[in-house]
């Protein structure tokens, strides 16, 4: 349209005919008004495009990493994620919590590398714990299908990528940590620990919850024929519970100092009852105060606050084997 408005004053307008220097004025102000109204046109176009591509591609990484809902089987909840990829909300980090049969379960985990390339292997891995924490009654048996189905994706990827390179070709080196965590009806924490930061637990201070030397990361090593889930401790009414990646251990400031997270968390847990939401707050705040930039890696944090009123007396008949053969 702005290209037949230029063509028809040229070819019908006397001025345009016109060699004089009014006449050229009149000609370059025409020219030059079809010009700026051209490269609106396109700018406008191209804004609304991009709304529209945001608004799908929010859609479809809610979808992926949906939010948590804000309690779950007497668990206040709250999670948040910071993409290091610019404009991204979902990079290489997944989590979940899912109420089950077995206990509350919640899965953390980092894929290598982070933006869009994690973004297929993050769904396998996500994909195969909403159906495993439902389906099995043992957490080792959770992880085993999560290595299934990432050994699967794995391969499917590298044969559509790589068909011609050999075992598995530049895909063979590519990891998951994860961290499987079990909260049973008592209180007790259960875990399987994949190369991933251990939780916090928030009880008037941060203290890692620790459950013995992690596994390796699942992708370049077969999990070992005999695993067991580790007892890790017991979170008491009006605790919470930390899962975390290490994109938020490992940011550094511009003099090279890492973000003191358990502090943080420390100053967190003073207050008589610990809000999930306000311990999310204060952490990114600080940690975006801290490296005063984005990070350089993805970053995801998921708090779980025991509201149950009252935690039954554990007993040794109650409390299930957690071994496999």
């Amino acid at each position: 349209m702005w290209g037949a408005v230029a063509i028809t004053y040229k070819l019908t307008c006397p001025l345009a005919q016109q060699s004089g220097l009014g006449a050229r004025i009149v000609t370059s102000a025409v020219f030059f008004a079809v010009g700026t109204g051209l490269v609106f046109h396109v700018r406008h176009a191209l804004v609304r495009e991009l709304r529209q591509v945001r608004e799908v591609a929010g859609a479809a990484q809610n979808v992926l990493l949906r939010p948590l809902p804000p309690r779950i089987d007497g668990f206040a909840l709250a999670a948040g994620r910071l993409s290091a990829a610019r404009g991204a909300l979902v990079g290489g980090d997944l989590y979940e919590v899912a109420a089950t049969d077995h206990g509350v379960r919640v899965v953390m985990g980092d894929v290598r590398g982070h933006g869009l390339a994690a973004l297929g292997t993050v769904a396998a891995v996500l994909g195969s714990f909403r159906e495993a924490a439902h389906d099995e009654a043992e957490l080792p048996q959770v992880l085993r299908r999560l290595e299934r189905a990432l050994d699967r994706h794995l391969r499917e990827r590298s044969r559509a990528e790589h068909p011609a390179a050999p075992d598995g070709g530049p895909l063979a080196e590519e990891f998951v940590t994860v961290l499987l965590v079990e909260i049973s009806r008592d209180g007790d924490v259960w875990a399987l620990n994949c190369g991933h930061p251990w939780p916090y637990h928030l009880r008037g201070l941060a203290r890692p919850l620790t459950g013995g030397e992690p596994l390796p990361p699942l992708g370049p090593f077969p999990l070992p024929a005999d695993l067991a889930a580790q007892r890790c401790g017991r979170l008491l009414p009006g605790d919470a519970l930390v899962l975390h990646t290490d994109g938020l251990e490992d940011a550094r400031d511009g003099s090279g100092r890492f973000f003191p997270l358990q502090s943080v968390l420390s100053e967190a847990a003073r207050v008589p009852s610990v809000a999930p939401e306000r311990v999310i707050q204060a952490v990114y705040t600080r940690l975006l105060r801290h490296v005063g930039r984005l990070p350089s890696d993805d970053a995801a944090l998921v708090v779980l606050r025991n509201d149950r009123g009252r935690v039954p007396r554990q007993t040794e008949t109650g409390r299930r084997a957690r071994t496999m053969s």
